[in-house]
């Protein structure tokens, strides 16, 4: 293979992001599929995803407004925790400063579910909303088209 230049293509790793089989609260879909609002800061989406690095596979967690498609808050770690999708979540309440009553939409991970989270939600008076179990990215509807 070497003297005819060829190579092998590596299939990239899945990696389990969402680790929804946990006893916590599940909250309402208060979104159900429908991803378009009147205004920004109304309805933030998020997921977290992996990120190939030369220091091996970090995690991303990513906050969107639905509004205007960009991202308010983003963080990245090595460890896949409640803490990473919170530095996430307070990045985007430092930019944006949200109203009460913003929904904040995601999967039913574990992260997202940890009381920390909730309670961090529910100070900043936003709503909490989780997809339907077997949906993990609303595959059909979902601004950013699937992921992995």
């Amino acid at each position: 293979m070497n003297l005819a230049g060829v190579s092998v293509r590596r299939r990239k790793k899945f990696k389990v992001t969402t680790d929804s089989k946990h006893k916590r609260p599940i909250a309402q879909n208060l979104l159900d599929r429908n991803f378009k609002v009147s205004a920004p800061d109304r309805a933030w989406i998020s997921d977290i995803t992996y990120v190939w690095t030369s220091e091996g596979w970090l995690y991303l967690a990513v906050v969107l407004d639905l509004f205007h498609r960009k991202i308010v808050g983003w963080s990245m770690s090595n460890q896949i925790n409640k803490q990473l999708v919170m530095d996430a979540l307070q990045i985007g309440i430092w930019h944006r400063r949200p109203a009460p009553g913003l929904i904040f939409h995601s999967d039913r991970g574990s992260q997202y579910c940890s009381h920390d989270f909730l309670k961090m939600l529910k100070i900043h008076k936003m709503l909490p909303s989780m997809n339907r179990k077997g949906n993990c990215w609303e595959r059909e509807a979902c601004p950013w088209g699937t992921t992995q």
